[in-house]
């Protein structure tokens, strides 16, 4: 009879004590796309004041067109669903991304954004931005960072 209890207790113990153990073994594998203190030009992140808003998009270009002069005004996650990417950031260079690649695209800098291949582009752009500031904000073409 006291074995069967001890054996009880010890069961019951290690079911208690080990459950936690168990769970975290059981949370399906992460794969970090991206983990960064700065922009994919080497800005400092820093986010807008006022009520927090996270804003998820597609965006969709056809082969050769571009998205304008423009500039984001809260940090953006941006992930290459599909295509090809070259961004003009001015002074600062052109990056071409690919499918696959996710980068924390560069704010408050004016950049221009073309698709560089035969199909469209998708980008899924994660905004980390408030509801008192406009993520984003066309900027006139004589007005590069050139």
């Amino acid at each position: 009879m006291k074995t069967t209890q001890l054996t009880l207790f010890v069961l019951s113990f290690l079911l208690v004590f080990m459950q936690p153990a168990l769970s975290e073994d059981r949370y399906p594998p992460l794969e970090i796309l991206s983990s960064t203190t700065t922009s994919v030009i080497g800005q400092k992140l820093a986010y807008p004041s006022g009520q927090a808003k996270i804003t998820a998009a597609i965006i969709t270009m056809q082969p050769g067109s571009s998205t304008g002069w423009h500039k984001h005004n809260v940090p953006l996650f941006a992930y290459l669903l599909e295509g090809q990417l070259s961004v003009d950031y001015g002074i600062n260079g052109i990056k071409i991304y690919k499918v696959g690649d996710s980068f924390i695209e560069a704010f408050q800098t004016k950049h221009n954004g073309t698709n560089s291949g035969q199909g469209i582009v998708r980008i899924l752009a994660v905004f980390a931005g408030s509801e008192t500031v406009k993520n984003t904000e066309m900027t006139p073409q004589n007005n590069q960072n050139r």
